[in-house]
């Protein structure tokens, strides 16, 4: 019994050590000054959810490496990965701009619009296209204009402009998602920083199926895939060598 107490005694401390809290204040992104209460936070990792107070002040048990999420009615979802249990300050983006509404006083009809027709109107002739005399009802119509190559180049802008946009992708990508982006989350170095940064590149396709892109909470969520593969998954297979002729 009393080596039973002793072992408890002894790790109390360190229990107490982990269960840590991070606090935080979120503001709206346009008003930075305005606070906002009831945003809910959840830790994905943890599955603990709290709610912001009237100063948009929250407090809730982390660690470092969890995955906070920020949601609220109205606004962007956000995700924070804790890389320390420093407090935080959070600016929330609206997700959509309201219109100010228009009230229409009163309307005025045009004087030009007349609907009624007007008996002193001419009946309508038809224009000469010739110079000399009108055309004939039997008359071939001129004046047809075909638009051959048109929808070609149509098609080639219209590929030009899908890798306008795809290397635009690209370039955000290698912006945030690049070994010194990647090991400030993580803190892998070496053969794994490499691996990792390989193995789990997001695709153009991803990133804007998913815009705006997350790259933070992508990284946490593919670090803790990539720490439970086996040890011989996280290496990237060796390039085959080409045959000598």
């Amino acid at each position: 019994m009393k080596k039973l107490i002793l072992l408890m005694i002894l790790v109390a401390p360190f229990r107490l050590l982990a269960q840590k809290n991070v606090t935080g204040t979120v503001y709206d992104y346009e008003n930075r000054t305005t606070p906002l209460q009831n945003v809910t936070i959840r830790n994905l990792t943890t599955k603990i959810t709290v709610a912001t107070k009237a100063e948009g002040q929250f407090n809730i048990p982390a660690k470092i490496g969890d995955v906070l999420e920020v949601s609220y009615n109205g606004y962007h979802t956000d995700s924070l990965y804790l890389v320390d249990l420093q407090s935080k300050t959070i600016y929330l983006p609206p997700s959509s701009t309201s219109l100010q509404e228009v009230k229409i006083r009163s309307t005025k009809v045009s004087d030009y619009l007349n609907v009624k027709p007007d008996p002193n109107a001419k009946g309508a002739t038809r224009v000469g296209t010739d110079g000399f005399e009108g055309k004939k009802n039997t008359d071939r119509a001129g004046g047809l204009t075909l638009g051959l190559g048109h929808g070609k180049m149509k098609r080639e802008r219209e590929k030009v402009q899908l890798l306008e946009a795809k290397d635009v992708i690209e370039t955000e990508i290698r912006e945030n998602f690049n070994d010194s982006t990647v090991y400030e989350l993580t803190k892998l170095k070496g053969q794994d920083l490499k691996d990792f940064v390989s193995m789990y590149r997001p695709t153009a396709a991803r990133v804007k199926s998913d815009a705006p892109f997350n790259y933070s909470l992508y990284i946490a969520q593919a670090l803790q895939t990539w720490r439970n593969l086996p040890a011989d998954q996280k290496r990237l297979p060796p390039v085959p060598k080409l045959k000598k002729n």
